[in-house]
């Protein structure tokens, strides 16, 4: 099988190097073949109110870039309802007009506007911009009929960071002929190759009641709005500026602590956040005293697994440019700085520089923690560089390293490695194939050896059929400086087959099936077998209104190296192997409704003994800017070493109150901490980049106890309160 996938991958390299590079192809991006919308420049005493309503004579002047083009439900049909796009730009801004036609105004789906929020409810409208026409990298923006604004970064190989937060404006206005966008992105927001004879653009329009999908280009099932190689073009912008590339962002922030059972504690600080944009495409941040007051906190979830749950990240600081440190495998979690088994440590200062140049990826991360809790300080620093080649691929390497600044408390730690990927969207054609390699040591303890990993991916991630073949194989002493590697000392084989097939005639209420085996193999170094399982799905069936069913079953093997406590008080023992199946069946009601649920069951044999897992989702959405979700997951273990039972429960209750100004209540409780918590997060943007937070934290845990009467419940854990103001100048 190791020779199979170096054969696809020579095959790749072959038929890749036959193709021109980005560069010689957009030579004259007029006869590229690419569809093509003109930015059209401003006067220089005109000005764009930004209100949704294209009243300027600019916008008169600017031409829409013609039509789009169905992609579902009828693949290549004429939309039923038009959308215009315009482009207009002065020296400082780059301004959109964005007209939305609809026939039926009245049923506009516009109930998210806090900024950021996915909207898998709601008609939407985005966009993409790749600013160096490169093909890989780019940004992403949306919004719908409330005025929500998200976006992103987006990186090679289809990787996203949504916790972007670009500053720029925006405004929505519905009338009688649908709704209208009006936007404002400052240069100063993006990285731009100023020599580019272009940028690739692409939009995407959703008629959500119609689960209608809009595009402007590459439309095809195989492409979409986020593959950059299949965009169209933005031209007509020069003598544009990114101002002095200056930007400094000082915060204050203010706590008042409270912890279980002692005197309330508190406490002020300051801190700032300094950039500087070395060239227009490559920017350099420096932060002191950094603070994460805003943060919101993790996601509960239940672990039945020997192996530890991975959670993102979600600080601003090590979210902004996160994807130039991108490697197949977590070589890099920023996770691992400034938190301790979550609890946050002081973070002294640091600095980052994350861009191009040229064809050059780049990402430098250095950052130092203080002491605090009994916890050494520490430096951590990282590098990371890729190098674009052909069209859509790279090859790069990436460095990490941690040291105490008291050399006896740890020793220095060090991770080195490289990664190839070959990618293209023109395979037989119009088939996307890809190929992802990488290696990766790190220094190990008295130099014992066995600290690396490597890996290789076959995709061919198409319509209809979807097929990949994954190889790995992770050594005993493996552990990446700043990585996260839930096990070790194994290889695995995980081939995926899927088959997505859709009516061959418009079904008057079926839009696609799905049926597939995503199965993996996994030995220890002696090929010995040490865990099978995977999904099969037996039948998904996806139809026009936004609902979907799922039927699956999931057959497992595992054998245990060393005993494995499941639950407090019950063990399985090592050495021992079992063999167990589960079934599920599953359905989401389209979200696009009042009340959108999501039931979920399994059920089986699991270890020694039985499983029954029940879930269910119900979302709530009672008028715009109003929207409950909640969700309850309930499971009953029976093993011949004993029973337990483990409940988890959530409310998130979002009150958004305008696009930039809104509240959100979280409460989670879990039966294995018996904790529950509840925050309060007020979010109140004052003007892009400059904010205000409030966020309030209290825990309480299960402390009933039947033959103590003084422990009757819960009882207080901790509480904090939180505020933080963050203003951002730019020169």
């Amino acid at each position: 099988m190791h020779r199979l996938v170096l054969r696809i991958a020579v095959a790749l390299i072959i038929g890749l190097a036959a193709t021109p590079a980005p560069a010689q192809q957009l030579q004259d991006p007029l006869t590229s073949g690419r569809r093509i919308i003109r930015a059209e420049r401003m006067l220089a005493d005109e000005r764009i109110v930004l209100d949704g309503i294209l009243d300027e004579a600019v916008w008169k002047r600017a031409q829409h870039g013609g039509e789009f083009i169905q992609q579902d439900p009828v693949l290549g049909a004429e939309p039923t309802e038009r959308t215009e796009v315009r482009f207009a730009f002065n020296r400082d801004h780059l301004y959109m007009g964005v007209i939305c036609f609809d026939s039926e105004p009245d049923k506009l789906a516009g109930n998210t506007s806090k900024r950021d929020e996915f909207l898998s409810a709601d008609d939407r409208f985005m966009w993409t911009m790749d600013t160096f026409l490169n093909q890989q990298t780019g940004y992403f923006f949306e919004m719908n009929p409330a005025g929500l604004m998200a976006d992103a970064l987006m990186g090679p190989g289809g990787s996203t960071n949504r916790e972007w937060d670009g500053i720029w404006n925006a405004r929505v206005r519905q009338s009688e002929i649908g709704w209208v966008i009006e936007i404002d992105i400052p240069f100063r927001t993006l990285a731009f190759d100023p020599n580019a004879p272009a940028w690739g653009v692409n939009f995407q329009r959703t008629v959500r009641r119609k689960q209608e999908e809009l595009l402007w280009t590459g439309h095809q099932r195989n492409q979409g709005l986020r593959r950059m190689a299949n965009a169209g073009l933005l031209v007509g912008l020069n003598e544009v500026s990114r101002g002095k590339g200056f930007e400094v962002k000082p915060y204050v922030a203010g706590y008042v602590d409270t912890p279980g059972g002692a005197a309330t504690v508190g406490e002020a600080d300051l801190g700032l956040d300094v950039a500087y944009n070395l060239t227009p495409s490559l920017r350099a941040v420096g932060t002191v005293n950094t603070d994460f007051a805003e943060t919101e906190v993790d996601q509960r979830r239940v672990n039945l697994t020997r192996f530890p749950l991975f959670f993102p990240e979600r600080r601003t600081f090590f979210l902004d440019g996160a994807t130039f440190f991108d490697f197949p495998i977590q070589a890099f979690f920023s996770r691992r700085i400034g938190l301790v088994e979550g609890v946050p440590q002081r973070v002294i200062g640091g600095s980052k520089l994350t861009g191009q140049a040229g064809a050059n990826d780049l990402g430098a991360l250095y950052v130092r923690t203080g002491e605090d809790q009994g916890v050494p300080g520490e430096d951590f620093l990282v590098g990371r560089w890729r190098r674009r080649m052909l069209q859509q691929s790279y090859f790069g390497a990436i460095y990490t390293g941690r040291a105490t600044r008291d050399a006896g408390d740890l020793p220095a730690r060090q991770t080195f490695g490289a990664d190839l990927r070959l990618a293209t969207s023109t395979f037989r054609g119009n088939k996307n194939l890809e190929f992802t390699g990488y290696w990766i040591a790190n220094t190990t303890e008295n130099d014992a050896g066995d600290g690396a990993a490597w890996g290789a991916r076959v995709e061919y991630p198409n319509d209809i059929w979807d097929l990949s073949l994954d190889l790995q194989e992770v050594q005993a002493n493996f552990d990446p400086a700043i990585g996260f590697t839930p096990r070790n000392d194994f290889r695995r084989y995980n081939p995926k087959f899927r088959w997505n097939p859709r009516p061959k005639t418009r079904h008057p209420f079926i839009r696609r099936l799905g049926f597939g085996v995503d199965p993996f193999f996994l030995t220890d170094m002696q090929n010995r077998m040490e865990s099978a399982g995977g999904n099969i799905q037996l039948f998904r069936m996806e139809m026009h209104s936004g609902d979907n069913f799922d039927a699956f079953v999931s057959p497992s093997y595992e054998r245990l190296r060393e005993d494995f406590e499941i639950s407090e008080g019950i063990t399985l023992p090592g050495g021992s192997d079992y063999r167990f199946t589960r079934w599920g069946i599953s359905a989401n009601t389209a979200n696009r409704r009042v009340i959108a649920l999501r039931p979920r069951a399994e059920w089986g044999t699991f270890f020694s003994g039985t499983r029954q897992e029940y879930e269910l989702g119900v979302d709530i959405r009672p008028r715009p800017g109003i929207r409950v979700n909640t969700s309850y997951e309930y499971n009953t273990v029976d093993l011949a070493e004993g029973s337990f039972d483990t409940k988890l429960f959530r409310v998130v209750a979002d009150n958004q109150f305008t696009p930039f100004m809104y509240l959100v209540n979280n409460i989670q409780y879990d039966s294995v901490s018996r904790i529950l918590g509840w925050q309060s997060r007020f979010r109140w943007i004052v003007t892009p980049g400059n904010d205000v937070f409030v966020v309030y934290t209290q825990n309480w845990i299960d402390d009933f106890d039947p033959l103590d009467p003084a422990r009757t419940g819960f009882r207080n854990l901790d509480r904090r309160t939180a505020a933080k103001v963050v203003f951002t100048k730019r020169f």
